[in-house]
């Protein structure tokens, strides 16, 4: 995008998966991080939980100038009513990938567009069918993939999602952590106002 060259793009992510769809996007951008703390209100839900810490990190960034357009972003997996994060530990990473099988999960992520003077915030959907697992490939995954910067403690791109998800209702780039067709059209839609 010829039009975004005037702009200095910040990504505000450490996730390798959103920095690579930036660079897949051909979006030029640097990584700047600050230290957020991710807690979020216990009433919210859905939707409200990443599009609300995509934004508490986009506000932590109060000192932008005039061309510069800070990105950031949030993913969470809700299923049978609440939200899974990351795991902590590989006994919680099992905890919620155990829980996953058998049955269909959404996956949310939000980002959030942020300038000197505007900031839009959007979220998008994806359901996700995890088959059945036997106890021994959980635990392979956990212990050979560590995948504790995961919501849901798993990636859809790795092992994991090859051997156990059969069927998915939405985008793939989605579950990896960013809506790149929602995020691309935004962010074009953004720098034009």
């Amino acid at each position: 995008m010829k039009e975004l060259e005037k702009y200095n793009i910040i990504l505000a992510s450490g996730s390798p998966r959103r920095q690579q769809f930036l660079k897949d996007l051909d979006i030029p951008f640097e990584i700047k991080l600050k230290s957020v703390d991710e807690d979020f209100p216990n009433h919210l839900n859905k939707e409200e939980i990443p599009e609300y810490l995509a934004k508490l990190k986009a506000d932590a960034y109060d000192d932008l100038n005039e061309n510069d357009i800070i990105i950031t972003g949030d993913t969470i997996v809700w299923h049978k009513g609440r939200a899974l994060n990351k795991a902590e530990h590989e006994n919680e990473a099992y905890e919620m990938i155990s829980s996953l099988q058998n049955s269909w999960h959404q996956v949310i992520s939000a980002f959030c567009i942020k300038s000197k003077d505007k900031i839009i915030v959007k979220s998008d959907f994806t359901d996700v069918f995890f088959e059945e697992l036997e106890e021994d490939d959980i635990w392979y995954y956990i212990r050979n993939y560590k995948p504790y910067d995961k919501a849901g403690a798993y990636g859809i791109q790795e092992w994991i999602g090859q051997i156990g998800i059969s069927k998915i209702k939405g985008s793939y780039f989605n579950v990896m952590g960013l809506p790149t067709h929602l995020f691309y059209k935004t962010l074009k839609a953004f720098i034009k106002k």
